[in-house]
C-alpha cells in the first residue's frame, strides 16, 4: 500500500563519514537535525548522494534506521540502498530496509533491467519485487548510476496502477517528459519529485509535488521557499529560480565533497572524507566555488527577506 508524501523539499543526504572512513553518526546526528531546522518536508536517506553504492548492506540499514529514528516523525523518511544486481539480493535489502521504519524503500530504476532490455521486461521483473515484498510502500529512483534509466510516462503510469508507488525522483532534465509523466500519474498515490533545478519552477507550475535533489545539500531554505511561495510570490519564485539554476552548476565540481565542505562552513562537524571521491583532490579553486556561492547566497536571502 502505498503512502502519501508532503509536497516540497526532500534533500537527498550525504553521509558524514569520519577521517577513517566510518560512518560519523554524531555528524549525522546534527546533520539531520540541520536538515529539519532548514524547513525541509522530508528526507530521501541511503541515496547516491549517500554513496550508498559504496556502504555494505549493514551501513545501509544502520543508516536508514538512524535517520528514521533521529527524524522521529518530525519528517517522514525514504530510503534506497538497492543497488544489487540479483533478484534475490534485491529482495533481501528490500525487506531489510523497509523494517528500518522508513515511510517508503525506493527502486533504483537501473537495476531492474540492463540498457538494451525492454520496459515490459523491466515492468515485469518489478511485479515479481513487488510480490515478494507485499506490504512495502516504494518510490522509485531514477539513478544516474551506473547507467540512468529513465521511465516513460507509459511505464510510469503502469507502476503507479500498482497502487504501491508514492514518489518519483525523476532526474530527465526534461520539462516535456515531466508533464507528461505528472499527466500520466495524475489521480493515483504517486508523486513527481524533480531533481533538476534549472527546471524546478516550471515543473512546480506544472504540477510536480517538490524537489529531491542533490543542491538541498547547499541551500534548502532556499527551495523551501520556492516550493512553498511560488504561486502566491512569483516575482519571488522567478528570482530564486534564477539562483537556483546558476547555483547548480557547482554540482559539477567534485560532488559530494564540495556539499561536505560547505556544510562544514555552515558549522557542522563534517569531514571531508568521501569514498566516490578522493577528497585530496578537492582544490582551492574549489573551495573558493563554495565560499563565493555561500557569499550569493547570503545577499539572495537580504534580496528575499525584502520581497516577502
Amino acid at each position: 500500500m502505498a503512502v502519501n508524501m508532503p509536497r516540497g523539499v526532500w534533500p537527498t543526504m550525504v553521509t558524514p563519514f569520519t577521517d577513517t572512513g566510518k560512518v560519523d553518526y554524531g555528524a549525522l546526528e546534527q546533520l539531520i537535525e540541520w536538515y529539519i531546522d532548514q524547513g525541509v518536508h522530508g528526507l530521501f536517506a541511503v541515496c547516491q548522494s549517500s554513496e550508498m553504492f559504496y556502504l555494505t548492506l549493514e551501513e545501509r540499514v544502520d543508516l536508514a534506521r538512524f535517520v528514521t529514528n533521529q527524524a522521529a516523525g518530525r519528517v517522514p523518511v525514504i530510503a534506497s540502498g538497492h543497488i544489487s544486481d540479483l533478484f534475490e539480493e534485491q529482495v533481501a535489502e528490500i525487506q531489510q530496509v523497509a523494517e528500518t521504519g522508513v515511510q517508503a524503500v525506493v527502486l533504483v530504476s537501473n537495476r531492474l533491467a540492463g540498457p538494451e532490455e525492454s520496459d515490459d521486461i523491466w515492468f515485469e521483473r518489478l511485479l515479481k519485487l513487488l510480490e515478494r515484498v507485499p506490504s512495502v510502500p516504494m518510490g522509485i529512483y531514477e539513478c544516474p548510476y551506473p547507467y540512468k534509466r529513465l521511465l516513460s510516462p507509459q511505464l510510469l503510469k503502469r507502476c503507479a496502477d500498482t497502487g504501491r508507488f508514492a514518489f518519483l525522483k525523476d532526474t530527465s532534465c526534461d520539462l516535456e517528459q515531466i508533464a507528461a509523466k505528472i499527466e500520466a500519474v495524475k489521480g493515483s498515490s504517486l508523486q513527481i519529485f524533480n531533481a533538476n533545478s534549472a527546471t524546478l519552477l516550471a515543473s512546480l507550475r506544472m504540477g510536480a509535488a517538490g524537489f529531491s535533489g542533490v543542491m538541498a545539500n547547499f541551500h534548502p531554505d532556499i527551495y523551501v521557499s520556492l516550493t512553498e511561495e511560488w504561486s502566491a510570490e512569483p516575482a519571488a519564485a522567478d528570482m530564486l529560480q534564477s539562483f537556483v539554476g546558476a547555483a547548480s552548476l557547482i554540482e559539477l565540481q567534485m560532488y559530494p565533497v564540495n556539499a561536505k565542505y560547505h556544510l562544514r562552513r555552515r558549522g557542522l562537524p563534517i569531514s571531508l572524507h568521501c569514498r566516490s571521491k578522493d577528497a585530496s583532490a578537492f582544490r582551492e579553486n574549489h573551495k573558493l566555488e563554495v565560499e563565493q556561492l555561500d557569499a550569493m547566497y547570503r545577499l539572495m536571502k537580504r534580496e528575499l527577506a525584502e520581497m516577502i
